[in-house]
């Protein structure tokens, strides 16, 4: 079934946030409540075995008929009631009010409240690496601050892979960039973590030549702290990041792949390419990709994670070489098929040379059941192309299957095309796309309970 989205995902007002299960505000609240009624009912005790018996008994206004003791009270205690109403209108009105009229004060309360309602968000879980989830980061975190990107540990190019030879340590490159996409100050912090110093100084060999300052950061943090995973979740909280970046797996593992190459005859010839940087030049049409070593324990916190997910995003990003291997750790394919959150593949809008040239979304579909059955029956996939105007001299449009996608998937589209650079996804329209669709999935999976 294809189905293309309507509308947005509307976020909940400050009211419907501090009424939902699990903060505790209904239960305090009617404990409040009753320790008001229960001290009442004891002040008004004691205070009628006090004026009934004592000298001040004439307060209960005893020798007044009972019908006229009622009314004086009545009209005694909606008198008080109404006088304190306008007394605290004229307050607000004219004292708290007016302290609130400027911009920045008006701008300070919307950030506040908006702060509370991201901490009350959906908890979203984010799989992938490469430039397409800085993407997806940059939109989900206006929704909510309970955001959890799970990376891949397979880079072995650039800067990140001669960190990786030189010490031993996992790649940060892909962590570089979710940090930033993440952090509370993501223009700078883009800057300076992407700053890459010079290959040459002085016309002389520089040994950071290449390295961007992101990278040597982190492996600074994670040689500091004494492991990788604590240096990222250090350098997040040091700059301030909203959410979590995990790695999927803590060991050395290769990205390989069976790439299939066909002779000017028409036979193929297939053969075994190893590591991630080198499956794009491999120049053949790759068919399957595996991790070496084959069963990689996934790191304890993103199964966690997982499992206590709302919604579960993989993509978008380079399929084989960013997506794919985090589905490949077998107890991060797993924790997917337990969770019970909204599972969504979010498909490329366009094709990357070198890995899915000539994919239209079924091809990705196909892959995606060959590697990890079963894990995102949802796909949501853009719908705003036109296949005479590709998006760039290097790649072609992922289009649609013009009949019923393929059995066990829904397909939910919307027009998600960065404008500027078509072969990407726009960060705004991406989210609230995937935030409606979410919706659109959470509701159908409640009904079907």
């Amino acid at each position: 079934m294809t189905r293309r989205l309507k509308g947005a995902y509307a976020p909940e007002n400050t009211w419907s946030l501090l009424l939902k299960p699990g903060l505790g505000v209904k239960r305090w609240l009617l404990a409040a409540l009753a320790g008001i009624i229960f001290t009442s009912l004891g002040l008004a005790l004691l205070l009628y075995l006090f004026l009934t018996e004592g000298p001040l008994h004439w307060f209960t206004l005893s020798f007044l008929p009972e019908w006229l003791r009622g009314v004086v009270l009545l009209i005694a205690g909606a008198g008080l009631a109404i006088a304190g109403a306008f007394r605290l209108h004229a307050i607000v009105v004219h004292q708290v009010w007016p302290e609130l009229s400027t911009p920045e004060r008006q701008q300070a309360v919307r950030a506040f409240l908006q702060r509370q309602q991201h901490r009350s968000g959906p908890r979203i879980v984010a799989i992938g690496g490469g430039t397409g989830m800085p993407q997806l980061l940059r939109g989900l975190r206006t929704y909510t601050d309970n955001i959890t990107a799970i990376v891949t540990v397979a880079d072995d190019g650039g800067s990140s892979g001669r960190l990786r030879r030189q010490t031993g340590m996992l790649p940060p490159g892909d962590f570089r960039n979710n940090i930033a996409a993440l952090s509370e100050a993501e223009g700078l912090m883009t800057r300076l973590f992407q700053y890459r110093f010079a290959e040459h100084g002085n016309g002389e060999g520089n040994e950071l030549g290449g390295h961007s300052f992101g990278n040597i950061f982190i492996t600074t943090m994670a040689a500091i702290t004494g492991s990788f995973e604590t240096g990222i979740a250090e350098s997040s909280r040091v700059l301030a990041v909203r959410g979590r970046i995990l790695p999927s797996t803590l060991e050395n593992v290769t990205l390989c792949a069976e790439v299939r190459q066909t002779r000017p005859d028409g036979r193929a010839d297939w053969r075994i390419v190893e590591g991630e940087s080198a499956l794009p030049k491999a120049g053949g049409q790759i068919e399957r990709v595996f991790l070496q070593p084959a069963h990689a324990r996934a790191y304890p916190e993103a199964v966690r994670a997982l499992l206590q997910a709302d919604l579960i995003v993989a993509g978008p990003g380079s399929f084989f070489t960013s997506v794919l291997p985090n589905l490949l750790v077998d107890s991060i394919r797993e924790a997917i098929c337990a969770s019970s959150a909204v599972r969504i593949y979010v498909c490329n809008v366009a094709t990357q040379a070198g890995e899915t040239d000539g994919f239209s979304v079924v091809d990705h579909l196909s892959q995606l059941k060959l590697h990890a059955n079963g894990a995102f029956p949802a796909v949501l996939a853009n719908d705003a192309y036109d296949v005479s105007k590709p998006p760039s001299g290097k790649s072609a449009w992922v289009t649609l299957p013009p009949d019923a996608p393929p059995h066990g998937y829904r397909i939910l589209t919307a027009d998600v095309v960065d404008r500027e650079r078509p072969w990407r996804h726009d960060s705004t329209k991406l989210a609230a796309a995937l935030m409606a669709a979410y919706e659109t999935l959470r509701a159908e999976q409640a009904t079907e309970r």
